[in-house]
């Protein structure tokens, strides 16, 4: 048999998965657990199937250590699905506080406005995203608010979890998108009403989204009328996040990688694995002339890493073409950066190893010296 050849894969997502369970759903592909069947072949409501979500919702709490008082839903449509859904659920008075830090809290916010009044309390959008503002303790009458966590394009990260109180001193419930980051490191679930992501990053292959909800979050009656049933978060909770067919592979691909997170150190084995690659990685561009990191000290992602030339203007544009060509030629593939940053994107989640990021620093040496 011919030998498989596996790239060095930077995709900012869907992304790299953990080789060894790959190879466990490959071997699973045609019987998984005895039964003779393939997951994506099995009912949903079947003997077969249902260990396989309870397992997967296991290691969400137990990593997570989500709280009791919490459900963890497997949902659809994507963390942009969420953007209308948190609204239409925690809708009270009518007014919500939004942090603008880049193009998926624009999106966010842009949705939420056709339920609610929204106040973007801050924004990062004078230096193109590149920092993380400094939000002060906000106190209003806000149903809830919103920011999000990792900024996949921009490439920051919050350093610090904002706080909200109402004026009569009771809390705000914090809601984040954490698509990017979720597991990358420990999270105090407690200090959320809200916690959702995609898991197309660092949880599963593209199709399932995960939301950690507080139960006293779920409305009892929507307060949004004529909100379809499948955006209420009550249907989902109450149905064991199976109301309809659930996105069952994804789901028992998500288990899998939750078990491979789990025999690595869990978030904390996690957070010290990112902490290296990302330090390495910016530690060379901070000492390069060729190269520097777009993101400012003090608000940079753990999970994905924007970086120019010294070039700009059309030189800029021909080596980036450059520069993503012959990387993909050497085998690290997916390195193009976002239009809106221009440049290159080195997306380092949890799958990608330590290795991975060696090899990449060693052809970025090797390509500024011979442009």
């Amino acid at each position: 048999t011919n030998k498989i050849m596996r790239k060095i894969n930077f995709s900012a997502g869907p992304s790299a998965l953990p080789e060894e369970v790959l190879n466990e759903a490959a071997a699973e592909m045609l019987d998984c657990n005895g039964t003779g069947q393939s997951v994506m072949e099995m009912s949903h409501r079947s003997k077969a199937y249902e260990p396989i979500i309870a397992e997967c919702e296991a290691l969400v709490r137990e990593l997570l250590a989500v709280p009791e008082n919490y459900k963890v839903l497997f949902l659809q449509g994507g963390a942009s699905t969420q953007f209308a859904m948190i609204p239409m659920n925690l809708k009270k008075n009518g007014k919500a506080a939004y942090i603008n830090t880049g193009v998926w809290s624009k999106k966010a916010i842009a949705e939420a406005k056709k339920y609610l009044t929204v106040d973007v309390l801050a924004t990062s959008e004078d230096k193109t995203f590149s920092y993380i503002p400094k939000v002060e303790p906000i106190v209003g009458d806000y149903d809830y608010l919103h920011y999000t966590m990792n900024n996949t394009i921009m490439g920051t990260k919050w350093a610090y979890i904002p706080e909200a109180k109402r004026p009569d001193g009771s809390e705000i419930p914090l809601v984040t998108d954490a698509s990017s980051c979720i597991l990358s490191e420990p999270l105090d679930i407690s200090k959320f009403g809200v916690v959702y992501a995609g898991a197309q990053k660092n949880l599963a292959p593209a199709g399932v989204t995960l939301v950690i909800i507080r139960e006293d979050l779920i409305p009892e009656t929507m307060p949004v009328e004529n909100t379809p049933t499948m955006l209420q978060y009550k249907i989902h909770a109450d149905a064991g996040s199976m109301y309809n067919t659930p996105p069952c592979y994804t789901i028992y691909m998500m288990g899998k990688v939750l078990k491979w997170i789990k025999k690595n150190g869990g978030a904390e084995g996690m957070a010290k694995r990112n902490q290296e690659k990302a330090d390495l990685f910016y530690d060379y561009l901070d000492n390069s002339d060729f190269y520097h990191a777009t993101a400012e000290k003090g608000s940079r992602s753990l999970m994905n890493i924007p970086f120019l030339t010294k070039y700009d203007g059309e030189e800029a544009t021909a080596i980036n073409k450059k520069f993503v060509a012959e990387a993909a030629a050497a085998g690290l593939v997916n390195l193009a950066g976002h239009r809106l940053v221009g440049g290159m994107r080195a997306s380092i989640y949890n799958a990608m190893s330590l290795e991975g990021v060696k090899a990449l620093i060693a052809f970025m040496d090797k390509f500024a010296k011979e442009n």
